[in-house]
């Protein structure tokens, strides 16, 4: 076995042992470290392995989900599909994943909102909204790259926070209201392609609806 495959394969037991931890202590150095001696790991030894903690740890967490959705999404053919139930697809195969360990991810969410954790979160959720955009079929290199997985990005925030909040029923009715407002802005930007001042102000609208549900309030002029 080399050094990269033990890593591998040691860092997936950490994850194993501290996943039914983490409801009680939390993503925390304590789970790190009880989590690196039930797989059979000396501290230094799990330092070593997950230098930055729990953030490693956590980043482990989502990128299990997202080969458990990856995999889900490979018996699915794209092809046949409306780009909207493409996204629903691989938003529901990425909220089964992770409510596999529901209870871990509660922590987890409330750990990525913290201010030190947020730059990881926003990676974190990217990398799934890349992994999707994908499987979908989407070869955008321009600006919609980005934008494209800057949407999907706080959908998935949204509706992973309403699924543990809300329950199944209300998660896919967030997904749905959230898929319509994103098929709603592709067409606002080809409607408003280069008007620079009426694209910013309803791009902030959309965002509002995305997040809030609402609008935001008009800006008055000073």
């Amino acid at each position: 076995m080399t050094d990269t495959d033990w890593a591998s394969v040691t860092e997936q037991a950490v994850l194993d042992a501290a996943i039914p931890l983490v409801p009680e202590t939390g993503w925390t150095s304590i789970t790190v470290r009880k989590a690196g001696l039930a797989a059979g790991l000396t501290p230094p030894e799990t330092e070593l392995l997950l230098p930055h903690g729990a953030q490693d740890l956590a980043a482990l967490l989502s990128r299990r989900h997202d080969a458990a959705m990856m995999a889900a999404l490979e018996v699915i053919d794209p092809a046949g599909l409306k780009i909207r139930e493409r996204i629903a697809r691989g938003v529901e195969a990425r909220l089964e994943a992770a409510m596999a360990d529901e209870a871990a991810v509660r922590r987890w969410t409330g750990f990525l909102a913290l201010p030190a954790n947020m730059g990881l979160g926003a990676r974190l959720y990217w990398e799934t909204a890349d992994r999707i955009w994908r499987w979908a079929g989407d070869t955008a290199t321009d600006e919609n790259h980005y934008s494209k997985r800057a949407i999907l990005s706080g959908l998935l925030t949204s509706t992973i926070a309403v699924r543990l909040a809300g329950g199944e029923a209300a998660a896919k009715e967030h997904l749905a209201r959230g898929i319509e407002t994103v098929m709603s802005y592709e067409k606002l930007k080809a409607r408003v392609k280069g008007q620079t001042k009426d694209w910013n102000e309803k791009a902030a609208a959309f965002l509002a609806r995305l997040r809030y549900g609402r609008e935001p309030p008009p800006v008055r002029p000073v």
